[in-house]
């Protein structure tokens, strides 16, 4: 199997399960409501922040893929537009599960010398390492989704 396929499923399964750890993001957010996602617990950041941050990598890579200029800035990362209804909630998800799906698709699509090309930048290191440190991104902030979740659960 080809390393971009095992990326693809990587990734596919951070978002849908499948994975080594058993979790995965749509599981732990599609029984959670708006005004859940919104709950702030004292400093940490709400499940829409954390959310919309995890889309905005995902989004950035996506526009790379589909020959684009990188046009993302992590100071953007958690500027997350206002969700004030079930529907606003749903849309988000519902963006962020069809980016990673044409992004998984993609990235089966590379050639196999462009993991190890900059990826858009040389400053930003290669594709291989922007697309793995993205999932691992995502990894780390679906443990910071679990754990808010459960502190929800207790109020």
């Amino acid at each position: 199997m080809k390393i971009q396929t095992h990326i693809a499923t990587h990734l596919r399964d951070v978002f849908y399960g499948g994975n080594w750890t058993w979790s995965n993001v749509r599981a732990h957010v599609e029984d959670i409501s708006w005004e859940q996602a919104n709950q702030k617990i004292g400093n940490l950041n709400n499940i829409v922040a954390l959310i919309y941050h995890i889309h905005y990598y995902v989004a950035a890579q996506l526009n790379v893929l589909r020959g684009n200029e990188l046009n993302a800035s992590d100071k953007f990362s958690f500027q997350h537009p206002s969700i004030t209804s079930q529907h606003d909630w749903e849309v988000m998800l519902e963006r962020i599960f069809k980016d990673v799906d044409d992004l998984a698709i993609l990235i089966e699509q590379l050639p196999d010398t462009s993991l190890e090309a900059d990826f858009a930048d040389p400053k930003y290191g290669s594709y291989y390492r922007n697309l793995i440190g993205m999932i691992e991104h995502t990894h780390y902030h679906l443990g910071q989704i679990v754990v808010i979740k459960k502190l929800l659960e207790n109020f």
